[in-house]
């Protein structure tokens, strides 16, 4: 094995205890740090008994099995003088091997890998070296060693059939963590067929990179709105009056939003591979139906620093710029947290889908009336309360239920603690 080999590892024995060979025969395989070695049987026997198993370290000298040597046969030196060539047709006799058949480079992608062993031994790499063959090749060579190994034989028998496999194309190799979406045949029944326009398609593929991009997890709960409702019914007429902006529920939500960001600031954020990036702006996102129909988030810059009047003129004029489809870049662009209000359509709660690269979205439904019972000075009772349900999607990578649960109870909160002695 060489002068400087001192050691060499079983790779596994080709026959068991109590089986017979015959002179030539390969009896086990043996790796060193320089080559892979099959071993022969010197004459025709019984091997009697294995003294070392596959996996183990052997020094030089030591004894790893005791052959029983049939009585007329005479010792004979492994054919370390034949070919490699030569060599190979012996061995090719004891192990039947594929058949390998010729490809043409177009159809070379049909080939999958048969040699799924992606180790080959420093001897094969050397014999692949000298006869210029890629490793994408030997990947392709069938193998007859042990668990797949590729045997220095199997190499020789291919160049000694013209490497069918020389010009084969890479293969991808699948990687089997990864989702791909099935190939399914679906009878999508017949009708008007009505195309995508630019914007459904951009936002088509928006919404597929968001889900497939971040984990959604949806947190609800339930917000009693009668205070802030009274106050913004007694007060739309005189602040209209007062600063000429007509007073809608979307300010007073995006200024108890503004506060609840501040004090949960993870949630104003977004992924950058293995970073956060927290968002020092709180710009508010308000998703918008455009009269095609098709959907847009306009975009409230640096929320919490606005005031109630301030806010409202943004609002009115982002809304009044969707319906006439006169929105610029600057409009949409910058959002770091996004409410939804579903409950303009009549929903009762929604589970948005996360406005990338946004962590998070909130969707507001319905204002509805309802008996709840509340607790007075006379203990509880039953009467008719303005409940909502505000339902968060966030992006459980970076999100976890705690951080969602509670900013969306502190939204609530906002909510329900709105001042009914606000002064306009």
């Amino acid at each position: 094995m060489g002068e400087s080999i001192t050691e060499g590892t079983i790779i596994n024995w080709l026959i068991s205890e109590g089986d017979s060979f015959d002179e030539g025969d390969i009896i086990l395989e043996v790796a060193t740090d320089k080559v892979d070695n099959e071993v022969p049987a010197p004459a025709s026997g019984v091997l009697v008994k294995i003294v070392f198993e596959a996996k183990a370290v052997v020094p030089v000298g030591e004894v790893m099995a005791i052959l029983e040597v049939s009585e007329n046969a005479t010792s004979k030196k492994p054919s370390d003088s034949l070919s490699p060539v030569e060599e190979s047709k012996k061995e090719n006799k004891q192990t039947k091997r594929p058949k390998l058949t010729a490809v043409s480079p177009e159809a070379s992608n049909a080939f999958s890998v048969s040699n799924s062993n992606t180790f080959f031994s420093p001897l094969v790499v050397k014999i692949a070296k000298e006869h210029h063959i890629s490793f994408e090749e030997l990947a392709r060579i069938p193998a007859t060693g042990n668990e797949g190994r590729l045997r220095k034989s199997d190499v020789f028998q291919y160049i000694e059939d013209g490497r069918p496999f020389k010009f084969a194309q890479a293969v991808a190799e699948k990687d089997p963590t990864v989702y791909r979406i099935p190939q399914l045949s679906f009878d999508k029944g017949k009708g008007k067929v009505i195309e995508m326009d630019r914007m459904r398609q951009m936002i088509a593929d928006h919404m597929v990179y968001s889900k497939h991009t971040s984990p959604h997890v949806t947190a609800y709960v339930e917000a009693d709105l009668t205070n802030m409702v009274n106050w913004r019914n007694a007060n739309k007429a005189a602040f209209q009056e007062k600063y000429g902006e007509r007073l809608t529920f979307t300010p007073l939500f995006v200024e108890a939003v503004a506060k609840a960001v501040k004090d949960f600031p993870n949630i104003n954020a977004s992924v950058d591979g293995n970073n956060i990036i927290v968002k020092e702006a709180i710009n508010i996102g308000m998703a918008t139906a455009l009269p095609s129909g098709n959907l847009i988030v306009p975009v409230v810059k640096n929320a919490d620093t606005k005031d109630l009047e301030a806010l409202a003129a943004h609002v009115n004029e982002l809304a009044g710029k969707a319906r006439d489809n006169k929105l610029v870049g600057d409009d949409i662009k910058g959002s770091t947290f996004t409410i939804s209000n579903v409950g303009t359509f009549g929903s009762v709660m929604g589970t948005p889908i996360i406005n990338q690269p946004e962590v998070a979205i909130l969707a507001l439904g319905i204002i509805k009336k309802r008996p709840e019972v509340i607790e007075t000075e006379n203990g509880d009772e039953i009467a008719i309360r303005s409940m909502m349900y505000l339902s968060l999607s966030f992006d459980h990578r970076v999100v976890d239920g705690f951080l969602g649960g509670s900013f969306v109870r502190r939204v609530a909160d906002y909510f329900e603690q709105f001042d009914v002695n606000r002064k306009i």
